[in-house]
Parts: structure tokens; sequence; C-alpha cells
């Protein structure tokens, strides 16, 4: 058991699974031993906003939120929400990165451009960065929902916790139905980091 206290930052737009995800990983935690507290902002949400999740583990921990340059890792399943949260990632951090443009109201109304150089901005954002097509992955499994436990999985090669506290954590956290279809999304996920 690790004595030190990890912070990772899960970001995304409404209607991606990122407080499924954050569900899943606080219990892999809390399964492991760790003390957990989450934060999750999802003010427009349901319009396709942003939505964040902080979750810190460790043996003791005081507060939810992350301080900016301390995360080890940052998971992302819209890939300029990995832009807008860069600051909150550790500069040794792990960045797992969706490759998926979800283009905002903003956009599609003409009063804002969605940028067309994404993949080298997210390469000079983030030295460690494993950049994947979640959403397609979860797909050719059946289900393009499972692509947050894609990156879940994906995001669990940069934290500690045991492989079978991960699966416990899903069983319980996803409906019976859904349980063998993520727990495949997340082996698969773990196998492309």
């Amino acid at each position: 058991m690790s004595e030190s206290i990890r912070s990772v930052v899960l970001v995304g737009v409404g209607g991606q699974g990122i407080l499924l995800a954050s569900e899943v990983l606080a219990r892999a935690a809390m399964i492991s031993g760790y003390e957990v507290k989450t934060n999750e902002v999802h003010g427009m949400a349901q319009r396709g906003g942003s939505v964040v999740a902080q979750v810190r583990y460790g043996p003791r921990v005081y507060s939810p939120l992350v301080a900016r340059k301390t995360a080890q890792v940052l998971g992302a399943l819209e890939q300029i929400e990995a832009l807008r949260f860069a600051d909150y990632l550790a500069p040794d951090g792990l960045a797992v990165v969706n490759a998926q443009a979800i283009v905002p109201v903003t956009v599609s109304m003409g009063a804002a451009r969605y940028p067309q150089d994404v993949e080298s901005r997210l390469k000079a954002a983030f030295p460690r960065m494993a950049y994947l097509r979640a959403a397609e992955v979860a797909r050719s499994l059946g289900s393009i929902q499972a692509a947050n436990i894609v990156l879940l999985g994906a995001v669990s090669r940069g934290l500690d916790l045991p492989s079978d506290a991960w699966q416990e954590a899903i069983r319980a956290s996803v409906k019976e139905k859904f349980r063998d279809l993520n727990l495949k999304a997340f082996e698969t996920g773990r196998c492309l980091v």
C-alpha cells in the first residue's frame, strides 16, 4: 500500500460517463484499503457542457480538491477537455486522452472555432500521453457507451491499484446486464497503454 496521496482528474462532456468512471475509480481505491475523497463538477453537463471529476486516495486524505500540477493521471474522454484541464497534471504525470472531438454548441453556432491542430497541441502539452480511440474500441466490443471504461482501463496503468480491486469495483458499480461488457472494456483499455 502506497503511503502517498494519489490524485486523478477525469474530464469530458455530459453524457460520456465521467461520473461512472470516477465512481469505479473511487471504489477500487476503497477496496484497496485507501481513504478516498471525490469532487465532481457537472453544471451544464446535460447540454453537452464540461464534466470534471477529481479523485484523491491515500492512507489519509483531507480534501477532494486536486491542486494544479499535482495529478498523477489526467483521463480525458474528449480531447479539447484534456487541453482545458492540462494544468492539473503533474510534470511527470500520465495523460490518457480519447481521440474524440465533440463539437460544443458555441462552435456549431459559429461563435467559436474547434482547433484543427488538436493532436499536435496535445503532444506539446503532455510529454507522457496515451492517445487512444476509446469510442472505436468500445464500439468494437459491442457498445460505444463503454468508452469511459476503456479509458479507465488505460488510466489504471498510471495508478497503483490491484487488478482485482478494479474488477470488484466494476461489478459493484455497473448493472448486471452490462458487467461482462465493462469488464472486457476495462481489460482492453489496460492493454492499450
